[in-house]
């Protein structure tokens, strides 16, 4: 088990990284990204239907997440999808901040994931009403999450659950974009070193 000193070394680490990192880099850019990640966030919190530019590539990860988990289940291959839409951004942000020392790659990442979060929660929500446009390879899809929670015996909670399924995407979000605006910060050449 790793101690309190252990893990407040390694953050401290991470944070020496990134903003090694970030010497000489241009925060310009990514700034602009950063503000549509700020414009996104802010939709997805206040609308819950709005969809942002990720949201295709959310939807292709979670329709794969059905395809890799089918053969393990009727459970799994249900709850691939939502799975895949939010750990496949989390693994891109792993990946390009271990392999590649991408620290801002992270950020967009995490933002990434919130949205997929977002979504998530959304469809959640559906569950007990099945209004939202189903997508899928048969004329009659299933709606993942209402399948699920009468599975499990909680489709009268499916609010409740979303509910707080968007407030973890609201988290992530709000570190994904603190961890994005910091990185910016450090790049700035005035920032009075």
């Amino acid at each position: 088990m790793i101690s309190l000193g252990e893990l407040h070394d390694a953050v401290v680490s991470f944070r020496d990284d990134a903003a090694d990192w970030c010497e000489g880099r241009s925060p310009w850019v990514r700034a602009l990204l950063l503000a549509y990640l700020v414009y996104a966030g802010l939709r997805h919190l206040f609308d819950a239907f709005w969809v942002s530019w990720f949201s295709a590539i959310t939807l292709a990860f979670h329709e794969l997440g059905h395809i890799v988990m089918l053969p393990f289940g009727q459970t799994a291959h249900l709850l691939g999808g939502s799975l895949a839409q939010v750990l496949v951004p989390l693994a891109a942000g792993l990946y390009l901040v271990l392999r590649q020392r991408d620290h801002f790659g992270l950020a967009v990442c995490l933002a990434w994931m919130s949205f997929a979060e977002y979504e998530m929660a959304t469809y959640m929500a559906d569950a007990s009403r099945e209004q939202l446009p189903m997508v899928g390879f048969t004329e009659h899809p299933i709606h993942d999450w209402s399948a699920l929670f009468t599975q499990w015996r909680v489709l009268n909670y499916c609010d409740e659950i979303a509910i707080t399924v968007r407030g973890l995407a609201l988290v992530t979000w709000a570190l994904a974009v603190s961890w994005g605006g910091w990185l910016l910060w450090r790049m700035t050449p005035f920032r009075g070193r």
